[in-house]
């Protein structure tokens, strides 16, 4: 499976195939789950973070039927109960996230050693994982905002990195159109 939250919510499974992930707090439920991947998260918090407050009365059952049918999208073994919770289990690599993140760690760790080609290509990598804003659809869900801003800085970061390793191989005309927009 690979699991894409820099941009809109979109899982793909093993052929590239889009998978159908329903609609509404379903959806946001995955974000969640995505956002704290491998971690167990009790059926409390994920009322509070899909409801704060406002949560009606059923909030445990809705949540219980979304994990069933978000089983069914993904397959057997990937989202497990635990406890009066859940696990989502992400294999390393399988989250754009972790993909981006190693990139740019690599990116990150050429520059350092002097070597502004490799980094160069690798934080251009890390940077064309992104398809828009970060879980674009859930921009104004109180459990994605902080999630939201921290990605947002690491793409500012990455750039930053990338503009410098690029400044660093003579690429002047280049980075300065790439600035502009």
């Amino acid at each position: 499976m690979d699991f894409r939250i820099l941009g809109s919510l979109e899982v793909r499974d093993d052929e590239g195939r889009e998978v159908a992930l329903g609609a509404g707090r379903q959806r946001a439920l995955l974000a969640f789950l995505l956002l704290h991947e491998n971690e167990h998260l009790s059926t409390e918090r994920l009322i509070d973070e899909l409801w704060g407050e406002r949560a009606p009365a059923t909030a445990a059952k809705i949540v219980q039927n979304h994990v069933s049918q978000l089983r069914r999208a993904l397959g057997d073994g990937r989202l497990l109960t635990s406890g009066r919770g859940y696990v989502l289990e992400v294999e390393p690599g399988s989250l754009d996230l972790d993909r981006f993140d190693s990139l740019v760690s690599e990116g990150s760790t050429a520059r350092a050693g002097g070597d502004a080609r490799t980094a160069s290509v690798k934080l251009r990598d890390a940077l064309s994982l992104w398809r828009g804003a970060p879980l674009a659809e859930f921009a104004y869900e109180p459990f994605a905002q902080a999630a939201i801003a921290r990605l947002e800085e690491l793409r500012l970061a990455a750039t930053e990195e990338l503009v410098d390793a690029e400044l660093a191989l003579g690429l002047h005309a280049e980075v300065v159109g790439e600035l502009a927009e």
